[in-house]
């Protein structure tokens, strides 16, 4: 074979492949690896072993760099150079499109409708095909050509004495002296006002205090006496004046008819604009509700926070925002309107008349004489008083300081929009129906509701509409599908991005991806399974298998065993986390993985699991009662929380699990702890708050956004680090303080890099160079600083020391060798100290935030809640998470934790099981017990699993 010929076969070979030569970012240690195209690929191993720097920070961003390299020179400067991932070669790469868990989008405006572009197609579907209809009278509203309306006139009022009119004012109030002056100028000499013709004269006005409807009289006539000519050019200048609308007034039976070629409706005479688009659109001005601008809430003042006790007077600070009695100008106020209404600074706030509450509240245009006044005692001072609630108003909308928005926002309360009751638009954009449903109302259908509804719709419609929207409904349908194949039927188009699960919003981009039917694209998802109940797995792995049908490569990085089990190939990192992983443990088929001797291969094969303990907890017979819950889906539910026990809480997707401890139980605890602003969901009442003293929530948010962030500064270690190297005596000698061990600030740090230990060199039309501050060696700090040692160590040191190295180091130190234990306790001994945050995965992140806690003194009776904690957990790392959470309910806490991984369910003392279905057919309680209960309970769909893993 010529040598032409080899060259080619192996290159045939190479793109057959991903292959990956030399990557040492992080932790990964110079490995090599092939990946198969167009298979569906699981990167999977312990949290910290490397697999999030494998798929996104090598594969991912090398297939990003080489997309934008594609620009030109001009164009990337305004991009911004990608880095350059530390890698010797990458072939066979496709166009990448990551689909990670950080990507949602916190705009408020953000909606499931307006991600997946479904909403997009409503908005066209009733701009082309809704039917409008009167906000005043219900009636279906009309739209004519001139020559119909001609044709209209002669029809109706045949013979008749007629005045064509311009409608310009409908119910508004002024005198228009100014608009009459315009009339005549524009030659009208009459005009009908409030119902009466009127001569118009210069200087002609009305009443400006009331409300009035003008028409300017455009002619007089009999139909039948005068050509159409006259009568198409007397109706073509009313709608000229009157905004396309003309009204046509009977002389003798007064009767009133209105024709435009607007929509219009043919009883009150309002009219709607053409509509379009974004008449429909609550991001835009032509459609969003004037009062909420779109959003569906609008702050409002909370007046049992103003006024929490009745009882007390306002001497006593019964007026929260005024505190108690001072010798200040709003006292003298309310003092001068008690004068008035007979009250004083001690009648208590239930005795004071219903006026001068309002008064002290809304304020008052009348002004109140002061007795008490700036310039000492007076008779002759008089003021009018705005009121407490405007005052907090201003504060909160245009509040100079941060502090003065903080302070006025704890009275301020987010409702629902009075103006268009939360549906976002404008009363003419709801009065557009197709199939009696306004746009607003299919938005807020669950997923699989709204399909049932565009099954059923064209039966309803005319044949004139089944024209127009036989595309848009195609569309609609396949991108339905799509959704509903990924488990999301329990979600609503108008749900707010904002309020998405990390795995919910990559299963809507999963979705997207579907229906945009790319082919030849690498896809990388990171744990696509978060949220999902073991009941929906099968449907995202037929989906992610569709995706790789369509001729795409799927790489996923996952721990879920049937995502695993179900992969054409799977990569497994390790062997261990941290500095002791970033190797290929194995490569190969699910076959080959089960066949090795990794970790993942024990727990898989069953030759390591978690044990279910031998006897459940019995609590310390204390409890929380939380009774009727309605928020959002719940369904009146009363719940019974036991304390000292490991509660879980499961659930399909969408149940009402996030609803119940999220957003009704955590936001009551952190109010009555802890003052918080956040309101929870609607509930009646809660008992037995008095059984616990805090409540603590971990969650997976990363703990800081700039590289200056680490784990010693998260926990508070290093400040316990930096005042013991300034008790040493070499800084007790040169007088420093703790300041001077601080990277952050001027002083000790090094300034060349300030305090970062490395610099960033600008690559012209490159990415740019990061490399070691050549002044400080990469320590962060100035030579004098780092002359100061403890046990022959720098402060600089320190930091590049692992927790296990940390741990010996620092022993007889016990504030800083109780925050170093626990956050080798949660498996996270292999990190630095130093480590930026922003290079922690978000398995990592939620065990630095855990171990911050528990390292704090606990007192037996906390509250810990947790969501998901398993998210980005090897079997492993759950089983350490385990041996954690099991020390703290030993303690006497208690903890409560959302999750769908049957590992940790098994293991828990009780169980509450929402359901059955999610959205709709979710939000009651199923079943409450041990797991060895739940396993009996028929409706639900948690017990059908957890039966197995307790056999």
């Amino acid at each position: 074979m010529s040598s032409t010929a080899t060259k080619n076969k192996e290159e045939h070979l190479e793109t057959e492949n991903i292959e990956v030569i030399g990557a040492r970012v992080h932790n990964l240690k110079n490995i090599d690896i092939s990946i198969p195209r167009n298979q569906l690929s699981v990167i999977t191993g312990l949290s910290g072993s490397g697999k999030s720097s494998l798929a996104f920070d090598t594969i991912y961003a090398e297939g990003q760099r080489r997309y934008i390299e594609t620009f030109s020179a001009y164009a990337r400067q305004f991009l911004g150079g990608m880095e350059r991932p530390d890698v010797d070669k990458i072939t066979g790469l496709s166009p990448v499109i990551s689909i990670e868990q950080k990507t949602t989008n916190k705009n408020p405006r953000s909606t499931v409708g307006t991600i997946t572009e479904l909403y997009d197609f409503l908005r066209l579907l009733y701009a082309r095909a809704g039917i409008a209809y009167s906000y005043e009278t219900g009636e279906k509203m009309v739209k004519y050509t001139d020559e119909k309306i001609i044709e209209l006139i002669h029809e109706k009022f045949s013979s008749r004495r007629i005045y064509i009119l311009a409608p310009i004012v409908r119910g508004r109030k002024g005198h228009y002296k100014e608009l009459f002056e315009q009339i005549l100028k524009k030659g009208f000499l009459y005009a009908r006002v409030d119902g009466e013709i009127v001569e118009l004269m210069h200087g002609f006005k009305v009443d400006r205090y009331k409300n009035h409807t003008i028409e300017i009289l455009i002619d007089k006539l009999v139909v039948e006496e005068v050509g159409d000519k006259r009568l198409k050019e007397s109706v073509q200048t009313s709608m000229k004046h009157g905004k396309g609308i003309t009204m046509i007034f009977d002389k003798d039976t007064e009767e009133v008819k209105y024709y435009s070629r607007l929509l219009m409706c043919p009883s009150s005479g309002i009219s709607y604009n053409t509509p379009a688009p974004h008449s429909f659109s609550f991001n835009s001005p032509h459609g969003a509700c004037s009062r909420c601008k779109g959003l569906g809430r609008v702050n409002t003042i909370d007046l049992e926070k103003i006024i929490p006790d009745q009882t007390l007077s306002i001497r006593e600070g019964g007026i929260v925002p005024l505190g108690k009695h001072k010798n200040s100008l709003i006292f003298w106020q309310i003092e001068a309107i008690g004068r008035k209404y007979n009250f004083d600074m001690n009648t208590p706030i239930e005795a004071i008349p219903e006026e001068a509450l309002s008064i002290i509240l809304d304020g008052s245009s009348e002004t109140f004489k002061l007795e008490n006044t700036p310039l000492g005692n007076s008779s002759n001072y008089f003021l009018s008083f705005d009121g407490v609630l405007k005052y907090i108003s201003n504060q909160e909308s245009n509040g100079t300081s941060k502090r003065a928005k903080k302070w006025a926002d704890q009275f301020i309360k987010t409702s629902i929009c009075p103006t268009c009751n939360g549906q976002r638009l404008q009363r003419e954009a709801l009065h557009f129906k197709i199939h009696d449903k306004n746009i607003a109302e299919l938005a807020a259908m669950d997923l699989s509701m709204l399909k049932e509804w565009f099954n059923t719709v064209e039966d309803h419609l005319s044949d004139k509409q089944k024209q127009i929207a036989t595309e848009v409904l195609k569309e609609i349908r396949t991108r339905l599908d799509f959704l509903l194949d990924v488990g999301l039927e329990y979600l609503s188009l108008n749900r707010s991005s904002v309020s998405l699960s990390g795995g919910e919003s990559q299963r809507i981009r999963l979705a997207t991806q579907i229906g945009s039917q790319l082919v030849n694209v690498l896809y990388i998802l990171d744990e696509p399974s978060i949220g999902l109940h073991q009941r929906d797995n099968q449907r995202l792995i037929h989906s992610l298998q569709q995706l790789r049908d369509s001729g795409n490569s799927v790489i996923v990085v996952e721990h879920d065993k049937d995502m695993i089990c179900s992969a054409d190939y799977v990569v497994d990192m390790g062997p261990f986390a941290g500095k002791h992983g970033g190797e290929v443990v194995v490569a190969g088929t699910p076959k080959d993985i089960l066949a090795g001797n990794s970790l993942t291969a024990k727990y898989l094969n069953g030759y390591l699991e978690i044990a279910i303990p031998e006897s459940r907890r019995k609590g310390n017979g204390k409890s929380i009662d939380l009774k009727g819950c309605t928020g959002n889906n719940l369904k009146n539910v009363d719940v019974n929380f036991p304390l000292g026990k490991f509660i879980c809480v499961t659930g399909v997707s969408g149940s009402g699990k996030s609803s119940l401890i999220n957003n009704t139980l955590h936001p009551i605890l952190s109010q009555k702890f802890y003052k918080s602003v956040k309101d929870p969901l609607p509930f009646k009442e809660i008992k037995g708050i008095k059984n616990i003293d805090k409540v603590v929530e971990v969650n997976q948010s990363p703990l800081g956004r700039t590289p200056r962030s680490n784990p010693a500064t998260y926990t508070n270690l290093f400040g316990e680090i930096r005042k013991l190297f300034e008790k040493l005596p070499e800084s007790q000698i040169r007088g420093y303080k703790a300041g001077r061990f601080s990277f952050n600030v001027k002083g000790g740090r090094c300034e060349t890099c300030m305090g970062a230990g490395i610099r960033s060199i600008e690559m012209n039309f490159l990415p740019d160079v990061y490399v070691p501050c050549d002044e400080c060696n990469g320590k962060r700090y100035n030579r004098e600083t780092l002359e100061v040692r403890y046990k022959g160590k720098s402060i600089g040191d320190v930091l590049d020391m692992t927790i296990n190295q940390s741990v010996p180091f620092f022993e007889n130190i016990p504030p800083i060798y109780n925050k170093l234990k626990v956050l080798q306790d949660v498996g996270l001994g292999y990190i630095t100290l130093g480590q930026p945050s922003t290079t922690l995965s978000g398995g990592e992140s939620q065990r630095v935030k855990l171990a911050s806690e528990l390292s704090k003194r606990d007192t037996g009776k906390t509250l810990y809640i947790l969501d998901e904690p398993t998210t980005g957990l090897h079997f492993e790392d759950i089983r350490v998470l385990l041996t954690v959470l099991n020390r703290l309910v030993d303690k006497g806490n208690t903890v409560i934790v959302i999750e769908h991984n049957m590992d940790v369910i098994k293991v828990a003392d009780h169980i509450i099981d929402i359901g059955k279905e999610g959205g709709r057919k979710g939000g009651e309680i199923l079943f409450t017990g041990t797991p060895e209960e739940l396993v009996n309970c028929k409706d639900s769909f948690t017990a059908q699993f957890l039966r197995d893993e307790l056999k």
